[in-house]
């Protein structure tokens, strides 16, 4: 798993690596009993403090994302099938805001979109 962080995005350190181990979770990069680099290596790798990904790291662990084994490690744990749910409604609810809002500047009308997203189904075999 590769997390890249910018300082620029206005989106906090730790929140940058959470949303990606999430990600790399929901997307199956990372699966049940994968284990995450260890803080410290975690710090050295990005370049950050200890305290940032103690707090990444503590963060997914309330979440119900990982488990710390002392001594051992944090290991990613089964993903819950509601919450990979919420998430992929969540992007679905930023793209289809993105595309109401370019619908909206190019005076796309609502029926016009509908029949491209019908489209686009048919396309991906998604009925």
């Amino acid at each position: 798993m590769k997390i890249v962080i910018s300082n620029r995005s206005g989106v906090p350190i730790y929140e940058q690596i959470k949303s990606q181990v999430k990600e790399a979770i929901f997307s199956g990069a990372l699966r049940e009993d994968d284990v995450l680099p260890s803080v410290r290596q975690l710090a050295k790798d990005l370049k950050i403090s200890v305290i940032t990904t103690t707090r990444a790291y503590g963060d997914l662990e309330r979440e119900g994302f990982v488990v710390n084994v002392q001594g051992k490690g944090c290991y990613v744990l089964p993903r819950d099938r509601e919450m990979a749910r919420e998430n992929a409604l969540r992007k679905i609810e930023e793209g289809l805001s993105a595309a109401i809002l370019a619908a909206k500047t190019g005076e796309i009308s609502k029926d016009e979109m509908i029949e491209m997203l019908n489209i686009l189904c048919r396309e991906d075999d998604y009925e």
